[in-house]
């Protein structure tokens, strides 16, 4: 079957862009601040020494710290950096299980291609030029090398398909493969979420995936939570990135199972960060998982 029908003509919010013209995008700097802050984080679980760094920012913790009396920007940093390290710590397993190729979707300002620990691992960004050109700067200004294992795959929506990028780019769909597609389904219609999906499953041989998503905000919410939800939306809509899809686990693991994705994990923001906090996070109620968001990776372990 061929790759190139799926994603033409989505636009560039694929990867999370919702750039003006000679603007950096506000999604991929606000993703980077808060793995910013997070290092800074007595409870600590992700570490990314760079991640201060390629936004040129001090390293003083007060300053990177949210306010102690917001315990909703606090937990939303640490949902930031409990996906990423999630996808990290999924993506080390697929190593030693023999993967030497992966595919960040709408890169923005990550780091791990800079932090790869894994010998022979190919990393693939993909990104609009804009926001590809602004990184290098970032990164020049920072002082921080491009090491020969990360190839940039530039992609253009008016022209391209993400198949015909990953292709051009050198991706080997006969070899395995994991993509990791984190801050960017809100922001997305659901026919666009899952046609991403399915060009991730159109991968010939084995592939995994991770990738965040929002769900509907439940009606038994509590009213400080909802009002958080509220305001968060009003704000994502003023800034012209509304929210556009939710999903629910089950019917998005319906989905998946139905593109032959279906070895599945799926975590709330709460149950990930009482793994990786080893307790409960703070501020985090049983109906926290809205509002935070899941996590959730699915392979298929099988050549097609």
């Amino acid at each position: 079957m061929s790759h190139t029908k799926y994603l033409r003509p989505l636009s560039r919010k694929l990867l999370g862009e919702h750039m003006e013209a000679g603007q950096p995008s506000r999604t991929a700097m606000r993703t980077a601040h808060a793995r910013a802050r997070h290092q800074a984080d007595p409870q600590r679980f992700f570490t990314d020494p760079l991640a201060s760094k390629i936004l040129h920012l001090p390293l003083d913790p007060d300053a990177l710290l949210p306010p102690s009396d917001d315990p909703i920007a606090r937990h939303n940093i640490r949902f930031v950096a409990a996906r990423s390290r999630f996808a990290e710590d999924s993506l080390a397993s697929a190593v030693a299980a023999g993967t030497r190729q992966v595919v960040v979707l709408g890169a923005g300002l990550d780091t791990f291609a800079c932090r790869n620990p894994h010998a022979g691992l190919t990393v693939f960004e993909v990104d609009h030029p804009d926001t590809q050109e602004w990184k290098r700067q970032q990164l020049a200004a920072a002082g921080i090398a491009l090491p020969p294992s990360l190839v940039f795959a530039p992609i253009d929506f008016e022209r391209d398909t993400l198949a015909e990028a990953l292709d051009a780019a050198g991706l080997d769909r006969h070899r395995p493969a994991f993509f990791i597609w984190l801050g960017v389904t809100p922001y997305l219609t659901r026919d666009a979420v899952l046609a991403t999906l399915r060009c991730v499953a159109e991968h010939t041989a084995p592939v995994e995936v991770v990738f965040d998503y929002y769900l509907e905000p439940s009606p038994s919410m509590s009213p400080e939570l909802r009002a958080a939800y509220e305001a968060a939306t009003r704000r994502v809509a003023e800034f012209g990135e509304p929210w556009l899809s939710h999903f629910t686990p089950d019917g998005l693991a319906d989905e998946l199972r139905a593109m032959k994705l279906d070895d599945i994990e799926d975590f709330t923001g709460p149950e990930l960060l009482a793994r990786y906090l080893g307790e409960p996070a703070p501020g985090a109620g049983a109906d926290a998982d809205a509002f935070s968001g899941h996590v959730l990776r699915a392979g298929r372990t099988t050549v097609r």
